[in-house]
């Protein structure tokens, strides 16, 4: 028997995640963190994710990048402390992923202080134009 996968409230599964520290130096002159910086945890998070599926897993050299993306500021989030980025999988396509994330501090995990979404096209090296997601992506999404 398989575990339950965690899942947001809307249902999407879990696929990963990261811890972030908030620095002083990400803090702007309204003393709150820079609305840059939730973008900057996002792709932290996302980077994390990718790196552990190499490459070297199934051969196949797509990369990714970022088509759209979008940040919901729900609470104001301060320095110092440690932020929660959770990613969930969204809408999976020929070529594309949607993320969502949930942004939260590890001393109040109960509080959602932003959600977020990115959606990633796999692009081939070679024609640099949009390629299916690689299997080892795939495989984790579906499953």
């Amino acid at each position: 028997m398989t575990a339950p996968r965690h899942t947001d409230t809307q249902g999407r599964p879990l696929l990963y995640t990261s811890q972030i520290q908030l620095r002083w130096g990400d803090v702007d002159q309204l003393g709150h963190i820079n609305n840059t910086v939730y973008f900057r945890c996002y792709e932290q998070a996302r980077v994390e994710w990718i790196d552990l599926y190499p490459q070297a897993l199934d051969g196949n050299p797509a990369y990714v990048v970022i088509v759209h993306t979008e940040c919901s500021f729900l609470k104001e989030l301060k320095a110092p402390g440690t932020a929660e980025v959770r990613i969930f999988a969204g809408e999976l396509g020929r070529s594309s992923l949607v993320q969502h994330y949930e942004l939260r501090r590890t001393d109040d995990p109960a509080t959602i202080y932003a959600t977020g979404s990115a959606k990633m096209v796999w692009v081939s090296p070679e024609t640099g134009r949009s390629t299916p997601v690689p299997d080892r992506f795939r495989q984790i999404i579906t499953t």
